[in-house]
């Protein structure tokens, strides 16, 4: 099938240009079926433990098919933040207990780092960029014998910067120290291998380019390293059996399900898999491949118009979306959003991010509405 073809599974996309998937993808009909399942089988059966539980675990295994994994190195949480907090509630490791990050991690990311810093848990350092690309040589002189973590995003929320992972795994490695990576925005858009990556942790949500819903994610543990980790931050799914109900008695489970913790979003992981099992229907290699072809073209017409960018320049080195920089980007949103075209404002940009099934003329339209909206 050709990638137009699967526009007919986007309802919207008969009414309106979605470029906000760096947000929330569209409703898609392989996702609202992967639901309907879930709403049959509770409507009909009523309680039925085994078959949700069932389907949260075939919602990990798609995780896993995504990014290489195995199964039973990952676990499903609520959202990213609570990835993180359960990562951080392990620390500190072997006397080790200082963290390097980025100032353009997602915000939440960073606050948990800092919480479990003031609680005197932690130690996190931030490095800096002016164009939001970083450098693994930039651990030089700040990684060291206590370093335990390097907590890299793979593409930036702000401007869609690309970060070099193999080179962070690397350098953390050379110290001893290991390495988590946000994937929210980029997963769905690449491949992700996290074995050749040697990538130690990794996590997402889903309900940006994996087609998702909220209130899912998924966190991928490296077996070996999950087993060393006891994580304060846990629940009953994080046992060896959740349903043995001894509340006296703590155990934690075989590879990365310790790191699940109380009753799972049911609906939310019937929605993942749903999403996941389509984009790997239709090929991450084409995928990426059209994500590059729709990114070039928007920075080529961006340019051509005029427009300020804020991404890298380079298609190599930026994500799905590209960031134009305007003075007022929730106006410039609004704009957008009255021609029927959905884009996603951030502090001076607003960010256009076309996914697979989107066509050269939407991305066109879009920026002559940016363009537009800056002469009003």
């Amino acid at each position: 099938m050709s990638l137009s073809s699967y526009r007919k599974e986007f309802p919207i996309l008969s009414e309106k240009i979605h470029l906000g998937n760096c947000s929330q993808a569209p409703q898609s009909l392989p996702v609202l079926n992967a639901m309907d399942e879930y709403f049959h089988n509770w409507r009909t059966i009523g309680m039925d433990w085994d078959y949700w539980m069932t389907g949260v675990e075939k919602a990990k295994a798609s995780f896993a098919k995504l990014i290489h994994a195995d199964v039973d190195e990952i676990a499903v949480v609520s959202c990213v933040s609570d990835a993180v907090t359960s990562i951080a509630s392990t620390f500190p490791w072997n006397g080790r207990k200082k963290v390097i990050t980025t100032e353009a991690e997602f915000p939440s990311v960073g606050h948990v780092w800092n919480s479990f810093t003031k609680k005197g848990l932690v130690d996190v350092s931030f490095i800096t960029s002016d164009d939001g690309l970083y450098s693994a040589d930039q651990l030089d002189g700040i990684i060291n014998k206590d370093t335990a973590l390097v907590s890299i995003h793979h593409v930036g929320y702000y401007n869609s910067a690309k970060q070099d992972l193999a080179a962070f795994a690397k350098k953390a490695h050379e110290h001893g120290a290991k390495v988590f990576v946000d994937a929210y925005q980029s997963l769905g858009t690449c491949d992700i291998n996290v074995k050749e990556l040697d990538i130690d942790m990794l996590a997402s949500g889903n309900l940006k380019y994996l087609l998702g819903i909220p209130g899912v994610a998924f966190l991928y543990v490296k077996k070996e390293i999950a087993e060393q980790l006891e994580p304060a931050m846990t629940g009953w799914f994080g046992r060896i059996n959740p349903f043995h109900f001894d509340a006296t008695h703590l155990d934690f489970a075989e590879g990365a399900r310790r790191f699940n913790t109380g009753t799972p979003p049911v609906i939310a992981a019937f929605a993942a898999r749903g999403g996941m099992d389509f984009l790997l229907e239709v090929g991450m290699d084409r995928i990426e491949q059209r994500i590059q072809e729709l990114s070039s073209h928007t920075l080529i017409e961006a340019a051509k118009r005029g427009l300020e960018i804020a991404s890298p320049l380079n298609p190599a080195l930026k994500g799905a979306s590209t960031a134009i920089r305007v003075n007022d980007a929730h106006k410039v949103e609004n704009y957008l959003a009255e021609h029927q075209v959905i884009g996603s404002a951030r502090a001076d940009v607003i960010r256009l991010a076309p996914h697979f099934f989107t066509e050269e003329k939407e991305i066109d339209r879009a920026l002559d509405l940016v363009a537009e909206s800056l002469k009003q």
